[in-house]
């Protein structure tokens, strides 16, 4: 546990919390996460120990301040959470984040996708029409979606990502006929509305989160079938180098969540300028000895440096959706 009660990570405070109190609240209230926070809490939980009485009082004093800053209203309109987060989150971020919450709502059953493995994921729907799959894709997390894609044979996950690319808005008979594929699987019913799931930026998300081989394959064969639309798809990939565009305050935000060995097997295919700002948002020693470990370190796989890039990329995607970080240099979100 840090000794600074008052740097606790968000994660770490939802986690002490949990465990003060006690087996079946904590239960409950994990009842209503999504399996990434449901996952992320029970590793932090896992991690706890001899949590200090300071640190337990600072959690607990943050969480009634809260709660004294809360209503009790309820309020059931969806106009209502699309108009709190488009204004929370600008209108770009929060339509990824009102899709899930008002379509995930209504369907139990993609929901219940989010909490399987890839290949189970791909096995149930891999003899289905890809359009089908690309709109299930396009529902996923893209992190979760980037391996379910990568299950899938080769030959296929060009078109899939095209799909998902030109995915603009989804009938409702199209989500009626997913809905009616996933009920014969977990027996569920729902009242599925249209939504605005796909696009170029979802695909490019995926593809950030594949693995490096894998996505060039991909680029490759949907640049000989759409150069235009390949093309689209890599302006908005946000890729390792593009780190460099992050503030000064961001990438201090990243190197706190990031394995000191994770990042220097990442920087070990970086370009000079990128390394620069790494070094600049260390302390004087940490740079020297990142600098150090960079020169004496053996050579290593290329496959080996883009899977530390990836899982970088992967810290910085969850630490912009929480609004920690700000992408793009420019204070654009990245989506």
């Amino acid at each position: 546990m840090p000794d600074n009660a008052a740097k606790l990570k968000g994660v770490d405070r939802a986690a002490i919390l949990l465990l003060a109190l006690g087996e079946a609240d904590a239960a409950a209230i994990l009842t209503h996460m999504g399996p990434k926070e449901v996952q992320e809490l029970g590793l932090a939980m896992a991690g706890m120990t001899n949590v200090r009485t300071e640190s337990m009082e600072t959690v607990m004093r943050s969480f009634v301040d809260t709660l004294r800053d809360q209503t009790s209203l309820g309020v059931d309109s969806d106009e209502y959470i699309r108009n709190v987060l488009t204004k929370a989150l600008g209108a770009d971020k929060a339509g990824g984040v009102i899709d899930r919450i008002l379509l995930g709502r209504n369907s139990k059953g993609l929901e219940q996708l989010k909490w399987m493995d890839a290949r189970s994921i791909a096995e149930l729907i891999r003899l289905e029409h890809p359009q089908i799959i690309a709109i299930v894709l396009s529902f996923l997390d893209s992190d979760q979606a980037a391996e379910v894609l990568s299950v899938f044979p080769e030959r296929v996950r060009p078109d899939i990502i095209m799909r998902i690319a030109t995915l603009d808005g989804i009938q409702p008979a199209a989500l009626q006929e997913l809905d009616e594929i996933l009920e014969k699987q977990f027996s569920g019913a729902s009242n599925v509305k249209s939504s605005s799931l796909g696009g170029v930026k979802t695909a490019a998300n995926i593809l950030n989160l594949i693995e490096g081989s894998i996505e060039s394959s991909i680029i490759e064969q949907v640049t000989s079938a759409d150069q235009d639309l390949a093309q689209e798809i890599q302006d908005n990939m946000f890729v390792f180098e593009n780190l460099i565009d992050v503030d000064d305050r961001g990438i201090q935000t990243l190197l706190r969540e990031v394995a000191s060995d994770q990042l220097m097997l990442a920087l070990r295919g970086a370009e000079e300028g990128l390394k620069e700002k790494i070094f600049k948002n260390m302390s004087k020693r940490a740079a020297e000895m990142l600098r150090d470990d960079l020169e004496a370190a053996a050579p290593a796989r290329l496959s080996d440096v883009e899977a530390a890039q990836k899982e970088i990329l992967s810290v910085t995607r969850r630490l912009a959706d929480a609004g920690e970080i700000m992408l793009g240099g420019g204070g654009e979100d990245f989506v």
